[in-house]
């Protein structure tokens, strides 16, 4: 007699929604927030329902009492589906977000209208993945704080830089307050999923985009993950590196709309 798989059980995150139109969650990054889609807001509100959350650990939403996968996480963006009542919708993730969204799918086609992987990473090579752990375990040696004013070069552009100092410093401060171990949770989860052996099972339309210079989640990865999946498109934004919601959120926000409008074409 087999074993009854038990799924994880979800936690109730904190959410908002604003705007009319056909469904879209949000899914934030790393030691991030809702928040993050402040920018892309404005353009996305008229043509969408939004569905912005805070993972679990995450901003407004509790802290987990344990360590967690990604299972975990697709649990709750299922549970947060369900509370909010829409049958299926369409979904961009950012980062770790744009990990969840994939998996998501994978667990739950029959809900996805459509895909956005932003700023995310598959097929990572040996070396790739070294680099991401080695940060990973700079942290756990040094402190997070320690280290993480090495990654600012990482995420922003130098002339972001040296024009929003002060959204540079509130986006470093948002990751020193979070939880700790939270945070280095989903670092984990981050470094350690690989996406490709499943990716093909993805049928939903996708929109894959990212920076010119991101070094983490760069063109040549994203366009093997757009070559994976079923049905993709490959944008890549010139001159930007990983943190587009902060620097470059409106044409994040084109893309999304202009992507789902195109697919929703009769």
């Amino acid at each position: 007699m087999s074993k009854q798989v038990l799924k994880p059980t979800p936690i109730a995150c904190a959410y908002s929604v604003e705007g009319e139109g056909p469904p879209l969650f949000l899914i934030h990054g790393i030691g991030a927030a809702r928040n993050s889609w402040a920018k892309l807001m404005p353009i996305l509100v008229p043509h969408f329902t939004v569905i912005t959350y805070d993972l679990r650990g995450h901003g407004a939403s509790p802290v987990p009492d344990q360590q967690f996968g990604l299972d975990d996480l697709v649990e709750d963006l299922e549970y947060l589906r369900q509370q909010t009542g829409f049958e299926a919708a369409h979904f961009a993730g950012h980062s770790l977000g744009g990990m969840i969204g994939p998996a998501y799918c994978r667990a739950y086609p029959h809900r996805v209208w459509s895909l956005g992987l932003l700023s995310t990473a598959a097929f990572r090579t040996p070396d790739d993945c070294s680099k991401v752990m080695a940060v990973v375990h700079a942290m756990e040696r040094n402190g997070i704080a320690n280290v993480l004013e090495t990654l600012i070069n990482r995420w922003f552009t130098d002339g972001f830089i040296q024009a929003h100092p002060d959204i540079v410093r509130r986006r470093l401060d948002q990751v020193i307050n979070a939880d700790p171990q939270v945070f280095l949770n989903v670092f984990r989860i981050y470094a350690t999923t690989e996406m490709s052996p499943w990716l093909a099972e993805v049928q939903a339309p996708s929109l894959v985009l990212t920076g010119e210079l991101d070094g983490g989640c760069p063109p040549r990865l994203n366009q093997k993950i757009a070559d994976r999946l079923t049905r993709a498109e490959l944008v890549v934004l010139p001159d930007y590196k990983h943190s587009l919601l902060l620097e470059a959120g409106e044409k994040v926000a084109e893309e999304i709309k202009s992507f789902i409008q195109k697919i929703s074409l009769p």
